[in-house]
């Protein structure tokens, strides 16, 4: 460990000058990829833990009180570190407004940035940098639509038109990778087994450590079941709860990407396709627990919701006002939050940290699509760290 430290503290004395950090920064970051989780604590003070490590990633993805243990350094990192994702979080948001048949993973992109950049004490990320860094993990595209452009005078048809527009398309980890290398992102094997890591924990919450209470559904069940709800042709708070706590008693499991659906073998390899690392590397497990039934990840549980025809009894994408967005972009899009340590006793309502939405339902329990290995689920609300609540743009509060 002492060793280890040296090596840091000249890495770092060495990147002092801008222009050299610029030169050789992910050099030395590629030296010591082997130790991104821990570098954290070289500048807290805290011992190489894996709960310690965790404690960074968590702090940094889903916020929270800052221990007062640890270095006024530590803490600044962590706020930086805070900034440059949240910068990102808007990247991924505009290159995800250009995107048609798939959207950028903003959660591997996160991972990625942080085991790469979190050890760096001279950290910042600008706009433009942070849009260089993202549109490593996307090539652009030009396509041709046809578009109405007006009316014919004399014969009231209207007039067609060919307009040319780009779109962004995600490519695979092995392009990105060498995309990221070419832009002066050295990655190593190393690198990779650390942002996956970082991944897993912020995608998919518990999967390695939460130890609260969990309750499960009972039987399979696929058919959707509207006879508990009160306005079936609006979108309201009391509904939305009848409809997570059916996915919840009905055993619906948890695939990256899909929002009610029941998942059949070309559903599930097609998100294999779109997400390679969030589906594909879990593919043995999502179809021994989830062929076959329903599924959603946690923003798709609410947007399932959103986008139910209770007239056909069908999830119609993108309907109804209920836009294709992510957990971060719904909790920046709320009119009505706060902290969590305020969220009133109002079901219906979403729980938020980073990365990661659930439903509050009331008495202090929250239904939420957890991760793969759990699907949906009902929890403690003061078991799982959330850290602001939110009214759900495009549901009715009373």
């Amino acid at each position: 460990m002492a060793m280890t430290a040296v090596a840091v503290k000249a890495a770092l004395a060495a990147l002092t000058d801008e222009r050299t950090r610029k030169n050789v920064g992910w050099i030395a970051a590629a030296i010591l990829a082997p130790i991104i989780l821990i570098a954290p604590l070289l500048l807290s003070l805290l011992s190489g833990t894996t709960q310690h490590n965790n404690a960074a990633v968590d702090l940094v993805f889903n916020g929270g009180v800052i221990p007062s243990t640890v270095s006024a350094e530590y803490a600044a990192q962590v706020r930086v570190m805070q900034t440059c994702l949240g910068m990102l979080d808007s990247t991924v948001a505009k290159i995800n407004s250009q995107a048609e048949d798939e959207t950028l993973d903003g959660n591997w992109v996160k991972a990625v940035f942080f085991s790469l950049c979190f050890w760096d004490e001279h950290l910042k990320l600008t706009p433009s940098e942070a849009r260089d860094f993202a549109d490593c993990f996307v090539r652009y595209e030009e396509r041709t639509r046809t578009v109405a452009s007006g009316t014919d005078p004399d014969t009231g048809e209207t007039i067609y038109t060919e307009e040319t527009y780009t779109v962004a398309v995600p490519v695979d980890q092995e392009i990105a990778f060498n995309n990221l290398d070419a832009a002066g992102y050295p990655i190593t094997e190393d690198l990779v087994v650390n942002a996956q890591a970082v991944y897993d924990r912020i995608a998919y919450g518990a999967a390695d450590g939460y130890t609260g209470e969990i309750q499960y559904g009972s039987s399979r069940i696929t058919e959707l079941d509207t006879s508990d709800f009160t306005a079936p042709t609006t979108k309201n708070a009391e509904d939305l709860v009848a409809y997570v706590t059916h996915a919840w008693e009905s055993g619906w499991g948890y695939v990256w990407g899909t929002f009610g659906q029941t998942l059949t073998e070309s559903l599930m390899e097609s998100k294999i396709r779109q997400y390679p690392d969030g589906v594909g590397s879990y593919a043995d497990v999502i179809r021994s627990k989830w062929l076959g039934g329903r599924t959603a990840d946690c923003v798709g549980l609410i947007k399932g919701y959103g986008w139910l025809d209770t007239d056909s009894m069908t999830i119609r994408y993108g309907t109804n006002g209920m836009p294709d967005i992510g957990a971060d972009t719904m909790y920046r899009n709320a009119a009505v939050k706060g902290p969590i340590s305020t969220i009133p006793e109002t079901p219906g309502l979403a729980v938020w940290k980073s990365g990661h939405i659930g439903v509050y339902i009331g008495g202090g329990e929250v239904i939420e699509a957890m991760g793969t290995h759990y699907g949906v689920v009902k929890t403690q609300l003061t078991d799982r760290n959330w850290t602001a609540w939110l009214e759900i743009p495009y549901i009715q509060y009373d």
